[in-house]
């Protein structure tokens, strides 16, 4: 489905990836893991067409996406949730929904969409008119999700979606994204919490340094005493 070959970004003199390869097959949610500053978001940027991209290829549903445009790369199916939820404070809950599906013409489809948003997340039915900016940080982090699904994405790209919220609140993230996963929608998910992100993927690359360094299952990975070292605390 996703395919990146030999891919490199710099910043400035920083050489932030370092040639990486990697795959996201149908059907599967697959989790990037590793430390401040490996490249994970960078990755997810690249591919959005984010930053520059020197040298490398990436493909989707066997459509090169190296030189396209991020508006472009978004009506092949590709929607990316940002680290940092960045909702619309001065927007409603409704509001925000409605900018996910701004590339979407299908006024039927698109009712339907929001509609499936709202079983996923029932706190945003009961806020459809709050100002987003006045939910709470979980709540923001729903409606960030939400608004990226009604693009209605073939590939969801999550950056970050646990981050600064209660433990409650983020086995209900964990929970929905199998669920948007089950509902044919693949996922590619970086998570600082790894064990929270390999318990539900299956299939993972460890990134260190702009290098992808280890892969393997969700499990097989979870078994693994360097990541269990390094990431898992133990």
């Amino acid at each position: 489905m996703l395919k990146i070959e030999n891919l490199h970004v710099y910043y400035g003199g920083i050489h932030a990836l370092r040639g990486i390869n990697m795959e996201v097959a149908d059907g599967q949610i697959i989790s990037l893991i590793g430390a401040n500053g490996a490249g994970k978001s960078t990755t997810l940027k690249a591919i959005m067409s984010l930053v520059a991209k020197p040298s490398g290829y990436i493909e989707f549903n066997g459509v090169d996406l190296s030189k396209m445009q991020t508006r472009d790369i978004v009506k092949q199916g590709i929607v990316l949730c940002p680290e940092g939820r960045r909702v619309f404070p001065d927007l409603t809950v409704e509001e925000n929904l409605t900018m996910g599906a701004y590339l979407r013409k299908d006024k039927d489809e698109i009712r339907k969409d929001r509609e499936w948003v709202y079983e996923l997340f029932p706190r945003m039915r009961e806020r459809t008119w709050q100002l987003a900016g006045t939910l709470s940080g979980g709540e923001q982090q729903m409606l960030a999700v939400g608004r990226a699904l009604m693009a209605r994405p073939k590939l969801l790209m999550l950056d970050e979606p646990s981050l600064g919220l209660a433990p409650l609140i983020i086995k209900d993230i964990f929970a929905i994204i199998k669920e948007i996963n089950n509902a044919g929608v693949n996922v590619l998910l970086i998570e600082q919490n790894a064990k929270a992100a390999l318990e539900i993927s299956h299939f993972a690359y460890v990134m260190e340094t702009g290098l992808i360094t280890m892969s393997g299952s969700g499990r097989e990975l979870l078994k693994d005493d360097r990541v269990r070292s390094a990431y898992l605390g133990e």
